[in-house]
């Protein structure tokens, strides 16, 4: 689906898991640069990386 999002900057807060998770996934597969904060690096390596 194209939302329109590529290229678009999106600051996601509680992205280390559930619906935060999600939508920094969704966000990055329509081409958003997403940054995430979270509370751990550990989370944010693994989410990184995915």
């Amino acid at each position: 689906m194209d939302l329109g999002l590529k290229n678009k900057n999106a600051a996601i807060t509680g992205a280390s898991q559930g619906i935060g998770e999600a939508v920094a996934h969704a966000l990055a597969n329509e081409g958003s640069n997403v940054a995430i904060v979270q509370g751990t690096k550990k989370d944010s390596t693994r989410l990184s990386q995915n």
